[in-house]
């Protein structure tokens, strides 16, 4: 089947099985075209709510779809590759955060939306990085155990005076490493472009660049600057969406390193596959699910 052709099934299929596309920002571009929202996660968590099709074929990792159905208990939430996990997501286990609970009995715990729905379970509110500030903001706590990201528990930190931020050991493998180095020789290799990173980098990697923000918070950097030129250091696939919306400006990867394999594993056959025989199905257990939706609706109500 020719690639059209493929495309041409899936806007058919969508159709008949009432289903509805949701890409994440970091998917390849054939996959962000046939979507029908592209996004980073505060994006889509809050247009998963508003889906009125009674099937989702969420393209993005494991973490994302369950969090689809934790938010639609109702609909079939659909991952096109079951394997398309989250080492960040795994570095943290309930067992361990209730664990970290008992040690820490005052704290309240900030879950990082890159988790399973069973740490989500655990914890008290859940945050993307568009609004983990926010969320760290509005809780009454003094101390805030924040899981499972420590490069985005530190830049929290830097932004929440009062706030002591107990960081877990966890990071994204993709983006820690990152290097100053990097950002040293993309500099040179381009000079006057703005550095715009996503927090998930290292404390030293963002104290060098211009901007430091979410992957919608770069998209909205890059719109409104009068600079021509950007170095982007988040995954690869953001650069896809900046270039179609900025057609007049330059951008650059900060590290050839920055392709998340997970977020690449999905590709159209995938989707059409997902359409065609209903893989993968998400099932979250109805007392997990019941737990870990209250940090998701917490976070959807912070302003």
């Amino acid at each position: 089947m020719s690639r059209q052709a493929v495309i041409d099934t899936i806007i058919k299929l969508k159709k008949e099985r009432d289903a509805v596309i949701l890409a994440h920002s970091y998917q390849v571009k054939e996959v962000q075209e046939v979507a029908d929202f592209v996004g980073d996660s505060l994006e889509l968590s809050r247009e998963v709510t508003k889906v009125e099709c009674s099937t989702i074929v969420f393209c993005g990792v494991h973490f994302m779809a369950e969090s689809a159905k934790l938010l639609n208990p109702q609909k079939k939430v659909l991952l096109p590759v079951m394997e398309a996990g989250c080492p960040m997501a795994d570095m943290v286990t309930p067992e361990a955060l209730k664990r970290a609970r008992e040690k820490y009995p005052d704290a309240a715990v900030v879950c990082y939306i890159n988790s399973s729905a069973a740490v989500k379970a655990e914890s008290d509110i859940c945050c993307t990085s568009s609004n983990a500030v926010k969320v760290v903001l509005s809780m009454p706590n003094k101390r805030i155990l924040f899981v499972p990201d420590k490069n985005l528990a530190s830049y929290v930190a830097g932004h929440v005076p009062g706030k002591e931020i107990i960081p877990w050991e966890g990071f994204c493998a993709t983006h820690s490493a990152v290097t100053e180095r990097d950002v040293e020789e993309a500099r040179i290799a381009h000079p006057g472009a703005e550095v715009a990173v996503h927090p998930e980098c290292s404390p030293a990697v963002a104290r060098m660049a211009d901007y430091v923000g979410s992957t919608s918070g770069i998209i909205e950097r890059v719109s409104k600057s009068s600079c021509g030129a950007f170095i982007i250091g988040t995954e690869a696939g953001l650069l896809y969406r900046l270039q179609k919306d900025n057609p007049r400006k330059r951008f650059y990867l900060l590290s050839k390193g920055l392709i998340c394999p997970d977020m690449k594993k999905t590709r159209l056959e995938d989707v059409l596959q997902a359409l065609e025989k209903g893989k993968y199905l998400i099932e979250v257990e109805d007392e997990v699910r019941r737990r870990a939706v209250l940090s998701l609706e917490r976070m959807l109500s912070v302003v």
